[in-house]
């Protein structure tokens, strides 16, 4: 991965496509490294570019404080200079979802946004679902899937043990993993009539962490928002990849029409 810096923290980036393809960005959950984009991501290059990128205190980015909303939006304006994107549309899940957010309302890059599992305020998440998706002990990894996965995709997928591996060399640990927490609970977005860009919010109907109703409500608060109910929990859109992949390409064809 190539790199950037933000405030002196050095942040790593992978990009993939062609320069002239309109640019995708990826912005993952709390805790979680860019292994989380392994489905997406591949999926629209070709189509996009796309740009997949360590949050600091994940992956091999640096992990310097502080952790809020306001400096991760600024970390992924950042990245979108470093790649030399003037657009990009912007995908986030959870507390990516809470930065897309904040950033379509401070900065100028974004075409649209595309929410995975996100709310509109902190007070909406569920900090006990959270704290067991995110275990301080690497022990508990495994079981704390359950809170992701449906029990189907768990014995069936054969992908948890990739993920638990994942899990390990790239989530945050320690001071980082409790920033990231603390910047989804503190998280307020302001009005969000002034939030005008097109936005996708697909949700988990058996979400944990943030209710599906949130999702719903952040849809019809957002002026140009569509709501689309996945069956799932906290990563319905790795568990049902293809169809959610379908469902963000349509989404986004549809705004290149328009163009």
């Amino acid at each position: 991965m190539p790199t950037t810096s933000a405030d002196g923290t050095t942040l790593r980036y992978d990009v993939a496509g062609d320069d002239d393809r309109p640019t995708v960005v990826f912005v993952p959950d709390v805790g979680f490294g860019p292994w989380l984009w392994g489905w997406q991501a591949p999926a629209l290059t070709g189509a996009y570019r796309t740009v997949v990128y360590a949050q600091r205190g994940t992956g091999r980015s640096g992990t310097e404080g502080p952790y809020t909303v306001e400096r991760l939006a600024a970390d992924l304006d950042a990245i979108l200079a470093a790649v030399g994107a003037d657009r990009a549309h912007v995908v986030g899940a959870g507390l990516g979802g809470m930065i897309a957010l904040r950033y379509a309302r401070e900065y100028g890059r974004a075409r649209s946004l595309t929410l995975f599992g996100a709310a509109a305020t902190g007070d909406d998440v569920d900090a006990g679902a959270l704290a067991a998706l995110h275990p301080d002990d690497p022990t508990r990894l495994r079981e704390s899937l359950s809170l992701a996965f449906s029990e189907r995709f768990l014995v069936e997928s054969g992908v948890v043990d990739d993920v638990v591996a994942w899990r390990r060399e790239e989530d945050a640990t320690g001071d980082a993993l409790v920033g990231h927490r603390e910047a989804a609970r503190s998280f307020q977005t302001g009005p969000l009539y002034e939030v005008t860009l097109p936005a996708l919010v697909c949700h988990g109907v058996d979400d944990p962490v943030v209710p599906v109703g949130t999702g719903e409500t952040l849809a019809r608060d957002l002026p140009r928002g569509r709501f689309e109910a996945v069956e799932g929990k906290r990563c319905c859109f790795v568990e049902h990849s293809a169809a959610v992949t379908d469902a963000v390409e349509g989404f986004l064809e549809a705004l290149t029409d328009d163009e």
